[in-house]
């Protein structure tokens, strides 16, 4: 489980210094420079992710403890909510209606992703990994609110159609490709 307590603080860390201390993250990014700052982030966010996959193997390999039973028919709903999540983060990049009445696609994407593994996963490791994107997903929602950030573009439909699109194929590769073949759990059948 170290690795994921690791892979959970090089993952939120950056996060929540962005979230909760926008002015020193600007000065920040001003004395050292937009791209060291923008590489910086990504490096620690990529280990961070890292560090959660190779932690999740290892304690899944050995057996992980319970913390609850799943219900039987959650599967299908976080089937149903991972593909909206999909959809939204595929949102969050264009100018579309989608983005403009949603105003946190991103966000509230990684928020139904999370909710939905919690809902068909009760192992520890699942619920510390899948419980933090959950909260900086929804402190990202509620900061973004309260600081009056909204989107400011108007919409095209043909970013939709475009956001449908990556969020279908995004949701393919992960269910027949990264979840079986990467991290060796099956999520059909």
């Amino acid at each position: 489980m170290w690795q994921i307590w690791l892979g959970v603080l090089l993952f939120a860390g950056p996060h929540l210094f962005s979230m909760l201390l926008p002015g020193m993250r600007d000065s920040l990014r001003a004395s050292v420079g937009e791209n060291p700052y923008k590489a910086i982030y990504a490096i620690a966010n990529f280990v961070g992710v890292a560090f959660l996959v190779l932690g999740y193997s290892a304690a899944m390999s050995v057996g992980a403890e319970m913390l609850y039973q799943p219900s039987p028919g959650a599967r299908h709903a976080t089937m149903l909510l991972v593909l909206l999540a999909f959809v939204l983060v595929g949102a969050s990049h264009g100018k579309g209606y989608i983005r403009s009445i949603v105003r946190h696609p991103m966000s509230l994407g990684v928020g139904l992703w999370a909710v939905g593994h919690l809902l068909s996963n009760g192992e520890k490791p699942v619920v510390v990994i899948f419980g933090m994107f959950l909260v900086l997903a929804a402190l990202d929602i509620i900061l973004c609110t309260l600081r009056g950030k909204k989107p400011t573009h108007t919409p095209s439909p043909r970013s939709d159609v475009i956001a449908v699109v990556v969020g279908l194929v995004l949701y393919a590769v992960f269910l027949f490709v990264y979840h079986p073949y990467i991290l060796g759990v099956a999520v059909t059948g």
